[in-house]
């Protein structure tokens, strides 16, 4: 219930700025605004994530899921921007309310990358006992998964959170998220 409530506040706090970014993308002509993409979350069942748009519209045309890489020509002129302050993330508010996600949890993946992460450690199913969180030890003290190596050491932080989550461990992600962007 937390997690509704704080959702469905920040919402309507931050719906201002979701309006400001709306009108960019509507004035600069980038196309689709909010994207979805398939992720897994509890239970090991796929959901569809939220995110503002940061890179061209048909990034992974050949259906071959890509990471970011340095000086992506994929990324829209402020897509690494909003990336570097995770304002992409913000529309994961929406996916909070529906349910999908927590605020604090692991970070889903798409399939595609769990099965490489799994070739290196079958540890990661064991994430799928809770929900993913639009923030995580990981989002604060790895930063962007741009490589597998970085992948494994998200799941090894991700797997220390499930060990010792608490409420109080909750908290302090969450200032520390709001303090990293």
């Amino acid at each position: 219930m937390g997690d509704f409530l704080g959702a469905a506040f920040l919402i309507v706090l931050l719906s201002p700025l979701f309006l400001v970014i709306y009108l960019v993308y509507k004035l600069t002509g980038c196309g689709e605004v909010i994207y979805s993409q398939e992720r897994i979350g509890l239970g090991g069942k796929p959901f569809k994530i939220y995110k503002f748009r940061t890179m061209v519209q048909e990034a992974e045309c050949d259906g071959v899921p890509m990471l970011e890489t340095p000086d992506d020509v994929r990324l829209l002129k402020y897509g690494k921007w909003m990336r570097t302050k995770h304002i992409d993330e913000l529309p994961q508010l929406f996916n909070v309310l529906k349910g999908d996600m927590s605020f604090v949890g692991y970070r889903p993946e798409r399939q595609y990358f769990i099965n490489q992460i799994m070739e290196h450690n079958s540890d990661y199913k064991l994430l799928f006992v809770s929900r993913p969180g639009v923030t995580s030890m990981a989002t604060v003290y790895n930063g962007y998964t741009d490589t597998i190596d970085k992948m494994l050491k998200r799941l090894d932080l991700d797997l220390e959170y499930l060990r010792t989550r608490t409420l109080l461990l909750d908290l302090k992600i969450i200032f520390d998220t709001i303090v990293h962007i």
